[in-house]
This record gives C-alpha cells, sequence and structure tokens, in this order.
C-alpha cells in the first residue's frame, strides 16, 4: 500500500492543502504556513522523500495518491507550485471526489518543447545517481529542486545508500510529460489564480497571460517564489478568503 508522508498543523477551515514542486518536499512551505490562519496539510509528492513511490507516473496518478492520503473531502483551498500547480488544477476538476474552493497555481510550466519533453524522459530513464558524499547530494538536491541558493537541503530528500548519498526522489517522476493547460484550466469547478515571478525562466508571465488575462506576475521574484518571499505569494491566497 502506498503511503504519503503528510506535514499538518494550525486550525480553521477551508483547509489550505500545500503541493510542492517535482524534485523538492513539502518542507519548501516552512516559512509560508505558520500565518496561515487555517488548518494546513503538506504532503511529500509520491517519489519523494519519505514518500512511497508510484508504479506508473502521471498528473492523474500523482493526484489520485494525494487525494487518497486528504483525511475528508474538504472543501481545500489548494496551492501548488510547478508540478504541484497543475496537480492543484487536476483536483479542482472533480473527478477524485474532493470538494476544492480555490486553486493558486504558481509557476507552472505550460510550454514544452521537444527537447524539453526529450531531457525529461531522459533524466526519468536512469537510476538514481549515487554521490560519494552528502554534502554532493545535497548540491544536486537543490539543484534539481531549483532551491540552489535560496534554502537549504531537506534532509528527508536525502538517502543514505551504499556506496555513499542519492536523491530521495524516484527520478520516473520526471517522465509525466506535458500538461494540457487549457484543458485544465477549463474544467477546474472553482475560481483559478495562476501566478509567477517575474523572472521565472520556466513559467514566464507573458505565457500565462496567454492562457488568463488576469495571471498574476510577481515582481522581482523567480521560479520558487514561494521560498524567496512566501508573503508575497501568501497575499494571493487572501482572494479565497485565506
Amino acid at each position: 500500500m502506498d503511503t504519503l508522508n503528510m506535514r499538518t498543523g494550525g486550525e480553521g477551515e477551508p483547509a489550505v492543502l500545500l503541493l510542492h514542486g517535482l524534485g523538492a518536499t513539502g518542507a519548501v512551505w516552512a516559512h509560508f504556513t505558520p500565518p496561515l490562519p487555517r488548518r494546513v496539510l503538506v504532503p511529500d509528492l509520491p517519489g519523494h522523500g519519505p514518500s512511497s513511490p508510484l508504479p506508473h507516473y502521471s498528473f492523474e496518478t500523482l493526484t489520485a495518491a494525494v487525494a487518497r492520503a486528504l483525511p475528508g473531502k474538504g472543501p481545500y483551498v489548494v496551492a501548488g507550485h510547478s508540478l504541484g500547480g497543475v496537480l492543484a488544477l487536476e483536483l479542482a476538476s472533480g473527478k477524485y471526489d474532493v470538494e476544492v474552493a480555490g486553486v493558486l497555481a504558481l509557476g507552472v510550466k505550460v510550454e514544452w518543447s521537444q527537447d524539453d519533453l526529450g531531457r525529461a524522459a531522459s533524466f526519468a530513464a536512469k537510476p538514481p545517481r549515487v554521490f560519494e558524499t552528502r554534502e554532493d547530494a545535497e548540491q544536486a538536491y537543490l539543484k534539481v529542486s531549483g532551491l540552489l541558493g535560496i534554502a537549504p537541503a531537506d534532509p528527508a530528500g536525502l538517502r543514505e545508500t551504499e556506496g555513499g548519498w542519492r536523491l530521495a526522489m524516484d527520478p520516473a517522476a520526471f517522465g509525466v510529460g506535458a500538461p494540457d493547460m487549457p484543458a485544465l484550466l477549463a474544467a477546474a469547478r472553482c475560481p483559478v489564480v495562476l501566478a509567477a515571478g517575474e523572472d521565472d525562466p520556466m513559467s514566464r508571465p507573458e505565457q500565462l497571460r496567454a492562457l488568463d488575462p488576469d495571471a498574476v506576475t510577481l515582481a522581482g521574484l523567480g521560479h520558487n517564489a514561494h521560498v524567496e518571499d512566501p508573503a508575497a505569494v501568501r497575499a494571493l491566497l487572501e482572494r479565497f478568503g485565506v
């Protein structure tokens, strides 16, 4: 049976569900959550941190695993970063018997070239790389998660193994492919806010505005805006009464 590591805390409804991006763990929300006047749930996605891997990774299988781990049917306000933003939109489709009151999708990569998809598929097909030292593995974790220079490595994102250290994440998770954002947005049964940092190289504000003219640009921030300036991203949740 699959298990999903879930951090919980706080009180107040609707609860807030926070979904991290590919390669990271729920620890990226550590400085985001304390001021929230709500019950907060922060999972490590399947194949990340101590959470179980999946036999096959897709936006649907990842979302289904999150839905199974939730302590109730909602309502939830869901904020997701990058991959987590795609899962937040998928969860809002109503297909998972979970009520979603609002979605904040932050830093979602919406345009994928064949080279992008090829690199992701190549990474997904490789076995986990083993590093001689923990420090080398920490650097690799920070690079994969886009956190180099803005956050420390989460110890739960590393695993000691024969011959050294590896990332805890399952490389196969990189094989999810590109999201169909127009379809996801059309299927969402709740208000949605799209946002990206002004300097996000993966999720360009103009690309988001092509999908939604009201997409938010966060001045001076990059791909991990929720880590760089938690308050700026947290303010967007006020649109959902949080």
